[in-house]
Formats: C-alpha cells, structure tokens, sequence
C-alpha cells in the first residue's frame, strides 16, 4: 500500500513538474486592451482631407513607414505595430466621432498623434481618454495646456508649444528688428491665444494684429489680410497659423507684389509642402522660421538621412518633408515608449515608462524632453533659420543655434543640449 502511494505520488510530482516546464515554455499572453501576443494596436485622427489636411495627411503614411521598418526587425518583442488611422476632417465632432470608433470599435491601446488643438480638446471633453486610462501620446499641436499632468493625465505633449514659440519669435525681433513695425497673423482659438500669451511675455509690440478663424482662409480672404498689413506699414510680418493659411498669404501676396519680411511659425512653415502648392522659392527667400528638428535637407543628420531612407523605400516618390519628419519621429518615440513599458506592455506601464524615462528618448529634434512623474511638458524650444535661395529652411550661417524656454515666465536661453546617438539600426534599445 505504502509501495503504491509513494508511486502515485512521484507521478504527480511528475506531471505538476512536466506542466511547468511548459508554463515557463509559453509566452505570457497580454491582457491589455489592444495588446495580443502577436501586435499592439495604436489609434490614428487626423485631416486626411480637407482645408487643413495639406501635408498634415503625410504624417500616417511616415509613421506607418516607422512602424513597418520596425516591424520587419522584430517589432517590440516580438510585437508588430498596427496602426489604425481616422479621417477626421479637421472637425472636433469628427475627431470625436472617429476616437470612439478606435477605442470601442477598434479596440486601440493607445491613441497617437492627433493633430489640432480644438480636436484634442474636444476628444479629451466628450471621448475622456483619462476616465478611460488611454495614453494620448505624443499629440500634434503645440497647445500648451495639453503638458498639464492634472489636467490631461493620460496625455503627452511632443512639440514645444506655442507660448515658448512666440517667446522665441519675440526674442528674435527684439536682438534684430527693434524699432520696426511688426505684423501679426494668427489663427483666432486656442492656438493663437497661446501665441498672443508668449508675445506678451516677449514684451513684443504689434502695429497690426489681423485674426482668423480656422477654416477660413482663402485667397481672397488673404487679400484682406494683406491690406490690413499694409494700411499698417508693417515692416516684419508673422505668420502664425496652419499651413494653408500660410500658403494664401504668400501666394496672394506674391501675386500682388508685397514683400514685407515674413516670419512663419513652424505650424504653417513647412518649405517643401508650400513650395508644392505654388509658393514660389522667390518668395520663401530669406524669411525667418522656426523648427525642433533639424532641417530636412540636411542629409549628413543621422536622423534626417535614416528617416528619409526609409521613407523613400515605403514611400517612392513622396518629398520627405517636415510634416513626414515629425510623423517618423513621434513614431520613434512611441517604439521607445513601448519597449520600456515592457514585455507586456499595459497602459499604465506605458505612461509611467514615459514618465521615467521620457526624458531620454532618442529623437531627431536638437532641443530637449520636458517629461518627468510630474510633467508632460515635450520639446522646449526651437532653432532658428532662414529660408534659402531655393526656399528650403537652414540654419543661419550654416551652424544650428537652438533656443529654449518654457511656457511660463522663464527666460529664453541659448541651448547646450547634446542630442542622443541614434540607436543601433534605428531600434528601441
């Protein structure tokens, strides 16, 4: 009896030890919304068409171009990235409508990159992604409400924001146009308000400040603008709005001869976009712009020429531009995001890898990350260029000078920053 107990006992022993070797043998499955054992799931909106969707509906195809180069090398262990895209029109209801659509329909992880300041707001209103506990990385607009931890807890900012922007802008006019008259364009919402709060900050003074709501501009509504401007003896005038605003100013005013010295936002400043749409080179020439990242023409960037490499081969054809740069970039930082939320990513473990380790995440742009466990605050400032011959943004004198600042009263100071390397072939390490 005792012979027989002692036999059944080491077969038990046996297979709870032959079940455990398997245990250990399979992968542990995800319990994440939008997270299998075989891909994550990322969510998309954005103006694929449109008055705002010039450029802008480029940036899915650059981070899908990301994500399918990564993918191809092993993913995030051994992950793919599935990216699932929205046309949302530039409309706050659409971008409503389409984020339901991708976290109940969808069943996204994440949300990534959604583009406009009055879309993100309204989502974070009526969708609330932070009721839900869905990260909203890495959104496209410089708002800087959006850094606010309290106020959006589950949403990060990327690109520095328009405060800092304008107090950058207004530094500039300070050391360079004393003196002279300065104009003002600016889109008449959030977006403008942000530039009007960094301007006064600047202690910047306008002769002429000319609004416009979003979804207004026009040729012949830019003629309007132009007469205010010069009814005002503008000397400098700004360009602080969306791309295509940008693009019915410079072209009306080319084709009415008015050449004052333009400066334009990083919003609206994308070289190769406007000059595709009809701006000519001429006209582009020598005004000032403003970017985080480096000019996309410069090709002995490491970034630029990885980024661009691997677009031409996704993308045949297609000018990489800073709208394409911007949009590989904010993929980059995803990957890192999610390989340091570890091997089963959640959301939770997503946000508290940004919020750790955020700060350093490679990435193309010469100016620093503002995250940390109590900020959301992205980049913090911008070099400063001028428009060449050709009408491509470059440093002047050819050499990078970068400025930062915050979104408050700090003051802006010439940058020191020293850019991470980029990671062995382009991959979260």
């Amino acid at each position: 009896m005792k012979a027989m107990n002692r036999r059944k006992l080491i077969t038990a022993s046996a297979v709870l030890a032959i079940v455990g070797l398997a245990a250990t043998a399979i992968p542990a499955q995800a319990a994440e919304v939008g997270v299998s054992s075989t891909q994550i799931k990322l969510g998309m909106t954005l103006p694929m068409t449109g008055t705002a969707s010039l450029g802008y509906n480029k940036i899915p195809g650059a981070a899908k171009a990301y994500f399918d180069y990564l993918n191809a090398n092993g993913g995030i262990y051994g992950r793919k990235i599935t990216l699932v895209v929205k046309d949302d029109r530039y409309v706050p209801t659409e971008a409503v409508s389409k984020t339901n659509e991708l976290i109940l329909k969808d069943k996204v992880m994440a949300l990534m990159a959604p583009l406009g300041t009055a879309n993100v707001k309204a989502v974070a209103s009526s969708v609330n992604p932070a009721r839900r506990g869905v990260p909203v990385l890495f959104v496209n607009t410089g708002f800087s409400g959006f850094a606010d931890a309290k106020k959006y807890p589950t949403t990060y900012a990327v690109l520095p924001s328009y405060v800092m922007e304008a107090k950058i802008m207004g530094q500039y006019i300070n050391e360079n146009f004393a003196g002279k008259k300065i104009g003002l364009l600016y889109q008449d919402d959030d977006f403008g308000s942000d530039a009007l709060a960094g301007f006064k900050t600047a202690g910047t003074k306008f002769a002429v400040t000319v609004p416009y709501a979003s979804g207004s501009q026009a040729a012949a509504t830019a003629a309007g603008w132009i007469t205010k401007f010069k009814a005002a003896e503008a000397d400098v005038v700004i360009l602080f709005g969306v791309t295509s605003a940008s693009l019915y100013m410079l072209a009306t005013a080319a084709q009415l001869k008015y050449a004052p010295q333009w400066m334009i936002g990083s919003v609206g400043g994308d070289a190769t976009t406007l000059k595709l749409a009809g701006v000519p080179a001429g006209v582009l020439y020598n005004a000032i712009g403003f970017s985080p990242v480096p000019a996309t023409t410069d090709m002995k960037d490491e970034y630029v020429k990885f980024f661009s490499d691997i677009y031409a081969k996704a993308v045949p054809g297609s000018a990489f531009d800073l709208n394409v740069l911007l949009g590989m970039n904010s993929a980059f930082m995803t990957a890192q995001a999610l390989k340091a939320a570890g091997q089963n990513p959640t959301r939770k473990s997503l946000m508290a890898a940004i919020d750790s380790k955020g700060a350093t995440f490679a990435n193309s742009a010469l100016v620093p990350l503002g995250y940390s466990a109590t900020s959301h605050v992205g980049l913090t400032g911008y070099w400063v260029g001028k428009f060449s011959p050709t009408g491509d943004l470059a440093p002047i004198g050819g050499t990078y000078v970068a400025y930062t600042t915050d979104s408050g009263s700090g003051a802006v100071v010439k940058s020191t920053y020293k850019r991470p390397a980029m990671p062995a072939k382009g991959l979260p390490n």
